[in-house]
């Protein structure tokens, strides 16, 4: 099958509608995109779906014999497109509507969302379709860097390599090392996971290797350890980097010998463990700076995984919405669907706070809005981008609006003489004007001036400053200029501006 530039599809589409000319177009666009489909009358593909199990996505429109509800339920592990519906399914398996006369761009846009759920539900018959389908259940996503993730992860669950985990905060590296051990020989056997940046170092070694009675103060018994706890199965040290050096003395010992002694104790045990680590700290640097052991770290990075931040996968962004929605619906009962503005909106924005960010946004709104519709309006305002909306900090009176251009043409002896307009109440703001207006005036050639021009040029140059003056952070740069960022997005992009961390 030949595969069009425009449309990352590899599968086959059936074209289910009753409506002839609508079916043509969908095969002439299906054609030229090079996407393999079938079509015929209502009951050829009907008789197709249940015939087949490699059909990736569905287009479907007017029928007849069957409802769409049903077809839903009856195929589970097969993407839905619907045309000219005027009703929204909650099924995960609905990816979304199309409308005639139609797009090109929403078109491939709906046909990459079915290629990602198909890769998400492998086939029944598949090879390894049982692990692979818990893999991907708890790594959403079909795009490369998380397609790599997945890659790595399988090609070393079969081994006990210890296996290093690295990437910012909110990641998914907990669900990374789950999805280890759930493909590995160990999955039978326990997954223990411990944090040892929220455990006080004092505690940190009874934590992990257990104690004996009497070993210290208030040790009235005696306890495991994390160690003991995961013996036959795997042991997550998540933030391995906050470790303090005594204790990574004492890692590296178990590392290489296998065997660890509980605190107060002398009597060896056999650690059977298979040991993840992960962290959102540069080990290397810190290795430089003295601050962690550069024997342990080779110990451990035997097997490294890197973690994508979100922003450089948000492509994702509609099918991990997709999951989240689901898992929170089951916590609170409720449901909500995405606009496709409010998707769009939530793609532009950074994540600084990566997947844990998006699951926090999704909860929030499933308590602001249950059982409704999200649009990007609906968003809170940061998640907001490109809203037809007039920003509150531009909403000025007259007076402030001319006190405000004055400050701006003032120069940098008259900002040390007077306060700025933005510091000013309106009737002070005004009263600025009045004082300054006779200058103001005097720079008006005789000739006259493009005052929107003018502007415009005065505009861009306060912007490109205060980018450069905050190394091109859109964020800082909107404070110095008493903006939000959102609206200092929109100006930037109106006069052509590209900031440096954007390049």
């Amino acid at each position: 099958m030949r595969l069009g530039g425009n449309v990352d599809f590899d599968g086959n589409l059936l074209i289910l509608d009753g409506d002839s000319e609508r079916r043509q177009q969908i095969e002439t666009i299906a054609g030229f995109l090079g996407i393999s489909w079938q079509s015929g009358s209502e009951e050829d593909c009907l008789a197709y779906l249940d015939d087949s199990d490699e059909m990736t996505a569905v287009i479907i429109g007017d029928v007849s014999t069957v409802s769409l509800p049903q077809l839903l339920v009856k195929y589970p592990r097969i993407p839905f497109i619907g045309i000219n519906l005027n009703v929204e399914y909650s099924n995960a398996n609905m990816m979304g509507y199309v409308k005639a006369p139609f797009e090109l761009d929403d078109f491939t846009q709906q046909m990459r969302y079915c290629q990602s759920f198909y890769a998400m539900h492998p086939r029944k018959n598949s090879k390894g379709a049982a692990g692979n389908e818990t893999l991907l259940k708890l790594l959403v996503g079909q795009g490369s860097a998380i397609r790599e993730v997945r890659h790595l992860i399988e090609q070393v669950a079969t081994t006990d390599a210890n296996v290093l985990i690295l990437g910012e905060s909110g990641t998914g590296k907990e669900v990374v090392a789950r999805s280890v051990h759930e493909l590995s020989n160990r999955r039978t056997g326990p997954f223990v996971p411990i944090n040892c940046g929220a455990i006080p170092p004092d505690l940190l070694e009874s934590e992990l290797f257990g104690h004996e009675k009497g070993a210290f103060t208030g040790a009235i018994s005696s306890r495991k350890g994390r160690f003991e706890m995961a013996e036959s199965g795997t042991i997550f040290l998540d933030e391995i980097g906050d470790m303090p050096m005594p204790m990574q003395v004492k890692l590296l010992r178990v590392l290489q010998e296998r065997c660890f002694e509980r605190v107060g104790g002398s009597r060896p045990i056999k650690a059977d463990v298979r040991v993840i680590a992960a962290t959102h700290r540069h080990l290397e640097e810190m290795i430089a700076e003295g601050k962690f052991r550069e024997d342990l770290f080779y110990r451990l990075n035997v097997f490294p995984i890197d973690t994508p931040p979100l922003r450089d996968r948000t492509d994702d962004i509609p099918l991990l919405l997709q999951e989240l929605i689901s898992r929170h619906s089951l916590e609170h009962r409720v449901n909500i669907r995405f606009t496709q503005r409010a998707i769009s909106s939530l793609m532009q924005h950074g994540w600084p706070g990566n997947v844990r960010e998006l699951s926090n946004l999704v909860e929030r709104l499933m308590i602001l809005h249950p059982n409704c519709i999200v649009d990007d309006v609906d968003l809170p305002v940061k998640y907001q981008y490109g809203v037809d909306k007039k920003p509150p900090e531009e909403d000025m009176s007259p007076a402030s609006e001319r006190a405000a251009l004055l400050a701006m043409f003032s120069d940098s002896d008259n900002e040390q003489k007077h306060p700025s307009a933005a510091s000013l109440g309106t009737g002070d703001a005004a009263a600025c004007m009045d004082e300054e207006s006779s200058a103001f005036a005097q720079i008006l050639p005789d000739e006259g001036i493009n005052l929107k021009d003018m502007l415009s040029d005065l505009e861009t140059n306060m912007i490109r400053q205060a980018l450069d003056k905050v190394n091109g952070v859109t964020a800082r740069a909107a404070e110095l200029l008493g903006m939000r960022r959102t609206t200092l997005v929109e100006k930037m992009k109106k006069f052509g501006i590209v900031a440096r961390d954007s390049m």
